[in-house]
């Protein structure tokens, strides 16, 4: 196997990193985790016998667990000092691990309630399960709640999730908004914590109105100005490689979305059944004067039905988010490693980012490098390398290693390296780049793979 640039013969070469507000973020909420805690201790006295606790680890579970539905919830509001300074990838990732704690709690906060109350009233588990949902205040919605929370997480396993289309476990997690309305009342019915506790419930009332506000502003206003204001529609659409399609979208005073190289939006194309469905997808070119630039690779039905977009077409986006920009750069030095469509973020970024840039392009084949006659074109213009890693005559695949990329870029310790492609070839490439001795607050990368 060989990498080439402009046909020359090169040696070969071939999560992440990343300086953010990420600290204090996390601090703040496990500081609202340690006050829920203490609001349990605070108004709880001792506790006596196996109901008694069981009872008592049911109460924290339960808090924690609405206090995490609410975390959850404000998570995914898209705003912008999380999607940006911190990273959408990142983001989506605290955004599971928070729905994995819900669920367990959820599960612990049903079973240890039911198992307690049950040895109080010295009757059945069943019995008291039928008592408990038909004859206490506001149950009947929480186990509704309950239901679709753990649908919601069903449907998030990545086994589940590999045999499920995006369409449907899309349009199940938007019940998660039902599921955290619905078990509202019962929190504050049931919950010996807020009853005769005024500061409390205002409290309480505090966190979810104001990841409600989040969400109505971020996720449903500012779209709707952005959308009105800009008038987006399809432009025109053409192919790159197989598979492979640009398109190319018009509007107005495009200047003001101030979208950077590196970043994504989220669209809904308004025709061809592709409206019920948000997909992200990146620039693939920085925004011209009445024009943005997309890159797809048909990966399933919202991208295979890319292809069949009119000139025209409505199109819908929220935006921009990501923080694979120059801003992540801490030096003059650039390696952008892409592979398959994974190089349309770092196509923007390889025509934009200052000081001396290389641009290395896995693929299986060269018909499979989408865009390859510009980023030559780029090269020329300014003076930048494009290598590309294509697979051997016998389809071997080139080896990423820490060697092979020291050989290939001399003083790579010094690069600012950012990363484009499957999670499984950028956590190889990471991996290979932090043993060949690159900080890690020089590797930048994004991924929408939980």
């Amino acid at each position: 196997m060989t990498t080439l640039h402009a046909g020359r013969a090169a040696p070969l070469l071939p999560l992440t990193g990343r300086r953010s507000p990420a600290g204090p973020v996390l601090a703040l909420l496990w500081a609202g985790a340690a006050a829920v805690v203490a609001l349990w201790w605070a108004d709880t006295g001792s506790v006596v016998g196996t109901a008694g606790w069981l009872t008592g680890a049911g109460r924290i579970a339960g808090l924690l667990c609405g206090y995490a539905c609410a975390v959850l919830v404000g998570l995914m509001a898209r705003v912008p000092l999380l999607e940006v300074r911190i990273g959408s990838d990142r983001v989506a990732r605290w955004h599971a691990m928070a729905g994995r704690y819900t669920i367990c709690l959820l599960a612990a906060h049903v079973a240890l309630i039911l198992a307690g109350y049950a040895a109080q009233d010295r009757a059945s588990l069943w019995h008291e399960t039928v008592t408990v949902v038909l004859d206490y205040p506001e149950m009947l919605k929480a186990t509704a709640a309950t239901l679709i929370l753990f649908a919601v997480g069903f449907t998030s396993m990545r086994a589940a999730r590999r045999r499920t289309r995006y369409e449907f476990w899309y349009y199940v997690h938007l019940l998660t908004y039902a599921a955290v309305f619905l078990a509202f009342g019962h929190q504050l019915a049931l919950g010996e914590q807020f009853s005769g506790r005024p500061v409390a419930t205002a409290a309480w009332y505090a966190l979810y109105l104001g990841v409600a506000a989040l969400v109505l502003w971020y996720r449903v206003l500012v779209p709707v100005r952005l959308n009105l204001r800009h008038r987006l529609r399809v432009d025109s659409v053409h192919k790159e490689a197989p598979g492979v399609y640009s398109v190319v979208i018009r509007g107005q005073r495009l200047d003001e979305l101030g979208a950077r190289p590196g970043q994504f939006f989220r669209w809904r194309f308004l025709g061809e059944g592709m409206g019920w469905t948000s997909t992200p997808y990146s620039l693939s070119a920085p925004t011209r004067p009445g024009l943005l630039r997309i890159t797809v690779k048909a990966l399933g039905d919202h991208s295979a039905a890319v292809p069949l977009l009119r000139p025209g077409t409505r199109v819908w986006a929220e935006g921009p988010y990501g923080s694979l920009t120059a801003d992540r750069a801490t030096g003059h030095r650039s390696l952008l490693i892409a592979a398959g469509v994974g190089v349309t973020p770092l196509r923007a970024l390889f025509e934009t980012l200052p000081g001396e840039v290389v641009l290395l392009y896995r693929a299986r084949t060269a018909e499979d490098l989408a865009l390859g006659g510009e980023l030559e074109a780029i090269a020329r213009w300014r003076g930048a390398q494009v290598l590309y890693a294509l697979n051997g005559p016998r389809g071997e695949r080139p080896a990423i290693t820490a060697e092979a990329l020291r050989a290939t870029f001399p003083g790579l310790r010094s690069h600012d390296v950012y990363i484009c492609g499957p999670h499984a070839f950028a956590q190889d490439v990471y991996e290979a780049l932090r043993a060949a001795g690159v900080p890690d607050r020089r590797i930048h990368h994004e991924s929408f793979e939980l």
